[in-house]
């Protein structure tokens, strides 16, 4: 990396730490990051927008521009984006923050490359797509292979409710569609909040889910219902917007996130066990969540989940 420092943004660091898939140092007592670039350019064009907008009001990451002057540079076939870190690497987000944060931009046509919100398509596409790949890639996997069935089960009935929601949405009714993010997690750092490569635009139960679920298997049952409560009793939601929760906290991304990194051989499976071990545990959470919830909304009903006994 020091050599690619040196042909695309002539900086001259020696000292360039990794962690996972990215890099960092400091330069004149700010911190950099060098990660890889996913995102279209359609899309890149759009979150620069964004920072444009709202990084005089928040420590949004900046994005610096090679010496082409291309926010990309091709590196060892693939593409990198560095980016000076604004905010503060030890301090995190809470879920008062994501609400009051997020809420203060919202989609606007000029930024419709970064919409998300066609969730039960989404799933179901990638429903097809896991059980296509877990007999071609799965088969010497046997945490994988023992646990994948119970998931796509979840994945079905998240889908179903979100699919009755849009069903029965109002024709009238106008989407809030807010800044948001891809992910989410538990404890949510500050400078991972601010990377803007994880902005996309969707409803604002969106990013409190993702916290949610994260939080839970950070922490424990009681939190995480406690911090749901005070959350819908703090927002008026829609009836929409609290099914969508709902699929949402059913959907596992949890664990797909961690099964395609499994698939890919990029982590070991074992990485599953604290998920897998705590089904029941979830469950359990899922049913105290659909209570807390239809106490002010009708929420479509999960039979097995409802009906689920006390360990």
């Amino acid at each position: 990396m020091e050599q690619f420092l040196k042909y695309f943004y002539n900086i001259y660091i020696d000292d360039i730490h990794k962690k996972e898939n990215n890099y960092y140092f400091y330069k004149d007592n700010s911190l950099f990051c060098i990660l890889k670039n996913y995102r279209t350019n359609d899309e890149i064009k759009d979150i620069l927008e964004i920072c444009n907008e709202i990084g005089m009001k928040y420590p949004i990451s900046q994005i610096i521009f090679n010496k082409f002057n291309q926010v990309n540079s091709l590196y060892e076939n693939n593409n990198y984006i560095l980016m000076k870190i604004n905010s503060n690497t030890s301090s995190d987000i809470t879920l008062n923050d994501i609400i009051k944060i997020n809420n203060n931009l919202y989609l606007n046509k000029n930024k419709k490359e970064l919409y998300r919100n066609n969730w039960a398509n989404l799933w179901e596409n990638k429903v097809d797509y896991f059980e296509y790949q877990i007999k071609e890639l799965g088969r010497n996997k046997k945490i994988v292979l023992n646990s994948f069935s119970y998931y796509i089960g979840l994945a079905e009935n998240a889908i179903s409710i979100a699919n009755i929601a849009n069903i029965n949405k109002q024709n009238n009714y106008e989407e809030k569609i807010v800044l948001s993010h891809r992910r989410v997690n538990y404890p949510c750092m500050e400078y991972e909040f601010f990377n803007p490569l994880n902005y996309i635009f969707d409803i604002q139960v969106r990013d409190v889910a993702e916290y949610l679920k994260s939080m839970f298997f950070y922490t424990d049952r009681k939190k995480t219902l406690k911090e749901l409560i005070n959350y819908i009793y703090k927002v008026n939601l829609t009836s929409y917007e609290a099914n969508m929760l709902y699929a949402r906290l059913l959907y596992p991304s949890y664990y797909f996130d961690i099964y395609e990194k499994v698939i890919e051989n990029l982590k070991d499976e074992s990485e599953l066990l604290d998920i897998v071990s705590r089904v029941d545990e979830y469950e359990l959470f899922l049913k105290d969540a659909y209570f807390e919830l239809s106490k002010l909304y009708k929420i479509e009903q999960v039979l097995w989940i409802i009906n689920k006994k006390e360990l």
